[in-house]
């Protein structure tokens, strides 16, 4: 099951998770490990929590990473 509080993260962030979270489980994984899974792209694509655009240095942005959630 996932760990800790989810009350840093945006809605948009929270529907994606529970939207990939639905999707793990119609392939049969068990609710805890598709939660858990669903956490982590989500933070995989996001660098997880709040992240606001202007704010943010361009020097410290993480490098765009391919998301594994996309099919290409």
């Amino acid at each position: 099951m996932a760990r800790g509080s989810k009350a840093s993260y945006t809605p948009k962030q929270r529907r994606q998770a529970e939207h990939i979270e639905d999707g793990y489980e119609k392939k049969g994984v068990k609710k805890g490990e598709a939660e858990a899974r669903a956490w982590a792209t989500v933070n995989k694509e996001s660098g997880g929590g709040k992240r606001s655009g202007s704010g943010r240095s361009a020097s410290r942005a993480q490098p765009k990473t391919s998301s594994s959630s996309r099919k290409r």
